[in-house]
Formats: structure tokens, C-alpha cells, sequence
């Protein structure tokens, strides 16, 4: 028997039945899935080799495989980038590796940000959601001692929801802590002419 991820698991046995009891859905094939989270970072033009290579493996201990490297096509003189330069590093996540890293981030990494509240329930109109990380420590992988330089992460969680709000529900029911929005209580009005 092959091995299911416990987030996938859930997806299967829990966030199924419910999209389709809730949004009406005919075939099971109709329901929103996962089809890549995807990692990016960018690197500083000046980077030495060093530093290169700190950022690839720090995003190799989280995604749990190699980035690629992105390098500049051309040069651009203001942005001191030469060709063929170094610029980014980036991972694409699929099948169970894309499960195990959605449930750690959620259940584990997100939630140790500092002052967290939520994350922003905004998608990019197609049912994909983009989350910005400013600093890459929140992931257990990473041990502060080797750390020299704080990088953000960029991670994109492509999905097959049509809208956004399918989208939504889909990332909610797995679990996603989105920020919860207070309803706006207008203020009592007064009767200044009295």
C-alpha cells in the first residue's frame, strides 16, 4: 500500500464531500484540487557564491528538493545585472511533496509568526492564492545559527477553482487560517442641532 498524505487524506475523505453537498457539484471531477505550490526567491545582484549557495540550501531544507537557479538574460546597466547573472532560485512542488509542505506550512510555520492574526483571504481571480514571507526563519527547518541573511519567500498555490471564491473555500476547508473579517458597526448618529 502506498502512503497518502494526512492533508491529502483529509482533502479526499473530508473537503470532497463537503464542496460537493455545498457548492452542488454533479461529478467528482468538477471539485477544486491542488496542482503545484511553488516556491521564489530572489537574490541580491551582489551575492558572492557563498551566499548563493546559503539561499539554495535554506530552500532546499524547506521545500525538500533542489531550486533551480534563475540567471539574468541580459544586462541592465541600473540594476548593476550582467548576463548570465544569478538572480532568483525557485521550486515547484507537486503530488505528495506538495501535500506534506501545505500542512506544514499551515499547521506549523504559519502560525509562528509573530503578532499572527491570519492571512489575507484575497486570490488572484482565478482561484490561485499568492502568500508573501518576509522571513524564511518561521520554517523548523532552518537553524539560526547558520543564518547570515533573512530572505522572503514568495509561495503560489495554484489550484483548479474556476473563481475565487472556489478557490477560497477549498484553502479554508484544508485548513488555511485566513483572517477573519469584522462586520463594520456604524457609529450611532448624533443630533447635533438640539
Amino acid at each position: 500500500m502506498s502512503y497518502v498524505p494526512s492533508l491529502k487524506k483529509l482533502y479526499l475523505e473530508q473537503v470532497v464531500p463537503e464542496l460537493v453537498r455545498s457548492r452542488g457539484y454533479k461529478n467528482k471531477h468538477e471539485v477544486p484540487r491542488l496542482v503545484k505550490i511553488s516556491l521564489n526567491t530572489g537574490i541580491d545582484a551582489e551575492a558572492d557564491k557563498n551566499q548563493i549557495a546559503d539561499i539554495a540550501r535554506d530552500l532546499t531544507a524547506i521545500a525538500g528538493q533542489k531550486p533551480v537557479l534563475a540567471r539574468s538574460r541580459k544586462a541592465i546597466a541600473n540594476f548593476k545585472l550582467k548576463p548570465n547573472q544569478i538572480t532568483g532560485c525557485h521550486v515547484t512542488l507537486r503530488g505528495a511533496s506538495m501535500w506534506e509542505f501545505l500542512y506544514r506550512l499551515m499547521a506549523v510555520s504559519i502560525p509562528t509568526i509573530r503578532d499572527f492574526r491570519g492571512v489575507g483571504s484575497k486570490l488572484d481571480g482565478q482561484g490561485n492564492y499568492n502568500l508573501g514571507i518576509t522571513d524564511h526563519t518561521i520554517f523548523p527547518e532552518i537553524s539560526m545559527e547558520n543564518i547570515k541573511k533573512h530572505i522572503g519567500l514568495d509561495i503560489t498555490i495554484v489550484t483548479t477553482a474556476r473563481t475565487d471564491d472556489e478557490g477560497r473555500e477549498l484553502l479554508r476547508l484544508l485548513g488555511m487560517p485566513f483572517r477573519r473579517v469584522e462586520p463594520q458597526v456604524a457609529a450611532p448618529k448624533t443630533n447635533a442641532a438640539a
